[in-house]
């Protein structure tokens, strides 16, 4: 693929190298996941100073003009480094229902305050019986006086520990599982009956089991149009897809470079195993992965704005494909490093565990293999 970075683009990309080199250290990452806040708010802010934050959104909306490939640029370069700041949630998540949908009062509300890293948003719409099904929804909206009053549990909601506002997907008519009658609301965290648990997960994360008792919002939380929400909801999960595909290419990368690094230097019989034949194949297929998971990336990247039909068929071509490289590089780095790989002296480990939990975000590959059969 004949790929070209702008001159703008690289020195964020060069920037970003510097920021995680040395914000994001094995050593201080392993301190930060053991902290009783799991984040460093001040990085969030550094972020936000340095621009990354609103990087993605339009001058109109107040940010910087730039776009799904800036956010697919960030990404990749936070996977090398494992970044747990929510930019996914917040950024790609959040600022996207309020880029397609959200009204011009809603967006000044709530962009704002995203781009100076004031807000922290989560993304929540995974319920416990619910798969990788969007309209599958046990949460309910009910209007009631001027507003509607939420009743539901969501599930796994990343970065909600740490979110002033959840973005939920609620049932505002029709039957479970119906298309329509899906709908999407903003709502505070701190906004009477939200009750969260929190808990780590196990890629190093924060999420919360959200539960949602008789929650008072007012109409103007509403996103988009009442009960049509579902095409906006897979419009922005295909771009969260995309940005977490551009993540699983960094943290690849740098996992296939530790394995080399490693195999270097590990002696077996008197010789380093990097003179192995078998484990020489081995690191060249990781890396083929690697390279064919970055073309794949850069497609669905650039196919978000198509067609409906033709950005689907890309994401869920990317989810598959670069689903299937994280366990093949995630897997042979650890067999190459052998048992204790999986120890938290080696950071090796947490890269395995990162590209594992990758697979089952927004769909695992058989779910976007029937999707992408359906389409085709």
């Amino acid at each position: 693929m004949d790929f070209n970075f702008t001159e703008e683009q690289q020195m964020v990309r060069d920037g970003l190298t510097r920021l995680v080199r040395e914000q994001y250290d094995w050593e201080t990452r392993r301190g930060v996941l053991d902290s009783e806040a799991g984040w460093r708010p001040e990085i969030w802010a550094q972020m936000a100073e340095l621009g990354l934050l609103g990087m993605p959104f339009s001058e109109d909306d107040g940010g910087f003009g730039g776009g799904a490939v800036d956010a697919m640029i960030v990404m990749e370069e936070f996977g090398k480094g494992l970044v747990v700041e929510p930019f996914v949630p917040t950024v790609v998540c959040a600022g996207g229902f309020l880029k397609h949908a959200g009204t011009d009062a809603q967006k000044e509300e709530h962009i704002g305050g995203i781009v100076d890293g004031s807000r922290v948003y989560a993304f929540a719409y995974a319920e416990p019986r619910g798969r990788y099904d969007y309209a599958d929804l046990q949460t309910t909206a009910k209007k009631e006086g001027g507003g509607y009053v939420l009743n539901g549990h969501k599930a796994v909601v990343i970065g909600a520990p740490w979110a002033s506002h959840l973005i939920v997907t609620a049932r505002t008519g029709g039957d479970t599982r119906d298309s329509e009658g899906v709908s999407v609301f903003v709502v505070e965290k701190a906004a009477n009956g939200v009750v969260t648990r929190d808990y780590p997960t196990v890629d190093g994360r924060r999420a919360s089991e959200v539960y949602l008792e008789n929650v008072s919002v007012p109409a103007e939380a509403l996103i988009g149009e009442e009960g049509a929400a579902l095409p906006l909801i897979e419009r922005v999960t295909d771009e969260a897809i995309a940005a977490q595909c551009a993540e699983a290419c960094g943290a690849m990368k740098v996992a296939h470079a530790m394995t080399l690094d490693y195999a270097k230097q590990r002696k077996q019989f008197g010789v380093p195993i990097a003179s192995f034949q078998v484990l020489q194949h081995r690191m060249v297929d990781m890396f083929t992965e690697y390279e064919q998971a970055v073309s794949m990336t850069y497609l669905a990247t650039l196919k978000l704005d198509a067609s409906e039909r033709e950005r689907k068929l890309a994401v869920s071509s990317a989810k598959v494909r670069i689903g299937q490289a994280a366990h093949y590089v995630g897997q042979d780095a650890i067999q190459i490093h052998g048992g204790m790989g999986m120890t938290d002296e080696l950071a090796i480990g947490s890269y395995f565990k990162r590209l594992t939990i990758f697979d089952s975000e927004f769909g695992n590959v058989d779910h976007h293999m029937k999707r992408h059969i359906a389409l085709s």
